[in-house]
């Protein structure tokens, strides 16, 4: 997503030369005339948009100063450049000392101007990261640290809070890469047990014959190779919490002693003569149908009732499209201060075809996909090339034969031939008016079979987001029309 830059400048001539200088750097800019319109813009509705502000210094009523003063209370991580004709070292130590973390003289030349952007952006964009790495590193991670711009992963967060307030066993049950982890850790983040120790184990990568000692650990000489004492994921998670993933892999006599584990709050390491208490907090995760395992005699039921006392359902990617621009954006800030490369966004043709991708391997597809073009890119914006598998998978979705007109022509031009009869009707056989509903549903079909399955032309020719287009698909399960 490209980033906006606010311009505040009393001067119009100014904000004009500030404004195509700037523009043509690839940002996108907003231009206020005084501290005053600068202040309620930044309060408004579009405000949290603003990704770094141009400030001038002397401007009549509330001059630069008195800006700064009231930005930095309210949005401290906000980076602000200051731009002033008199340029002295009094002035330039007080800016600074008010937040102001760059200081340019006017004129300032587009070259210098850019290196200051960019380097203030890049610092601002390294110090969340830092801090975000930090409340993982401290197991302090919240809900405020996750992107959940969608409705479905609202609900799912709000449920999620409201599991943090208590120690009660949480399950949650999701498609693989869909972020059940991040989940769990907001959710000790968010509890009272924010900052003890949260311990991961993947119940599906742990050898069957090292199951029980990794767990609860075992005493010197217990088996052959014991050498040492070993402490298990239940005791290192003592006093914190104990996430267990993929816990459908399970072996059933394991499940048996899990089970106790959990009723009695104790555990026994294997050769141990005495029981362990630990004080542990239980969140388990799972991309398998865990009633049906039981049903089918492969997951203990008395187990299943005790870890599904809270279960949390987490969407796959393609249910919540409009989390995706959030998350390339901020897959893009990261990727980009980690491997020291310049890109700063992503063309609107890019967004586009990724936010319409289906993302079988859903969020983290969707980080992999984007390392691997920031990586690669060698321009500040990437763009369709940079994500080839997507752009071919793309392609390749949209059926042989399906356009019939200007086959090799653009996609405008390749529509399919449907006969009048298949024209959406407004008044049933009755000659009543149709439902509004029905007649959207028939118009959205009507529009699939006429443009061969292109989804982004026929959200184009209804005029509505593709996102918006691709959920109607759902909601009136015209899925099997869909073809790209």
């Amino acid at each position: 997503m490209v980033q906006k830059i606010l311009i505040v400048d009393d001067d119009p001539a100014q904000r004009r030369l500030l404004e195509s200088v700037v523009g043509t750097q690839g940002y996108v800019t907003e231009t206020a005339q005084d501290g005053r319109a600068a202040l309620d813009y930044l309060r408004g509705p579009k405000g949290a948009d603003v990704d770094l502000v141009l400030l001038d210094l002397v401007m009549p009523g509330m001059n630069g100063m008195a800006v700064l003063a009231e930005i930095k209370p309210e949005r401290p991580g906000l980076p602000v450049i200051v731009l002033t004709a008199h340029g002295s070292v009094t002035t330039v130590v007080e800016a600074m000392r008010a937040g102001a973390n760059d200081f340019i003289v006017k004129p300032a030349s587009p070259e210098r101007l850019q290196v200051s952007i960019e380097n203030c952006l890049k610092l601002n964009r390294l110090s969340g990261e830092v801090e975000r790495l930090k409340r993982r590193a401290s197991n302090t991670l919240g809900f405020n640290d996750l992107i959940a711009r969608s409705l479905p992963m609202r609900q799912v967060l709000k449920l999620a809070e409201r599991a943090a307030k208590s120690s009660i066993p949480v399950l949650i049950d999701g498609e693989s890469g869909v972020g059940k982890e991040v989940i769990a850790r907001a959710i000790q983040g968010s509890s009272d047990r924010a900052g003890k120790p949260f311990v991961t184990v993947n119940c599906g990568a742990i050898p069957e014959n090292l199951v029980e000692s990794i767990l609860f650990g075992h005493e010197k000489g217990a088996f052959t190779g014991a050498t040492d004492r070993h402490t298990g994921k239940f005791e290192e998670a003592n006093g914190g919490t104990l996430f267990l993933d993929e816990i459908g892999e399970l072996r059933l006599d394991m499940q048996v002693k899990l089970l106790r584990a959990l009723q009695e709050s104790e555990i026994d390491r294997v050769g141990g003569t005495k029981p362990i208490k630990v004080d542990v907090r239980i969140i388990s995760a799972t991309n398998r149908d865990l009633a049906q395992l039981v049903a089918e005699g492969k997951f203990r039921e008395d187990l299943y009732y005790r870890l599904n006392v809270f279960p949390l359902t987490i969407p796959p990617l393609r249910e919540r499209a409009e989390d995706i621009p959030d998350l390339i954006e901020h897959f893009i800030s990261r990727f980009a201060v980690e491997e020291g490369k310049k890109v700063r966004g992503i063309t609107p043709e890019a967004m586009e075809m990724l936010t319409a991708f289906r993302w079988p391997g859903n969020v983290r597809q969707l980080e992999n996909a984007v390392f691997r073009a920031v990586v690669l890119s060698e321009s500040t914006m990437l763009g369709v090339d940079d994500f080839p598998q997507i752009a071919s998978a793309q392609r390749t979705s949209v059926p042989s034969g399906a356009a019939e007109l200007s086959g090799d022509g653009p996609v405008a031009e390749r529509v399919v031939t449907v006969r009048p009869s298949d024209t959406v009707m407004a008044v049933d056989n009755e000659g009543h008016v149709r439902q509004l509903d029905q007649v959207e549903a028939d118009m959205i079909d009507y529009a699939i079979r006429r443009y061969g399955g292109h989804m982004s032309e026929v959200a184009r020719r209804l005029g509505i987001g593709r996102s918006t287009l691709y959920r109607k698909v759902r909601d009136y399960g015209l899925e099997s029309r869909e073809s790209a």
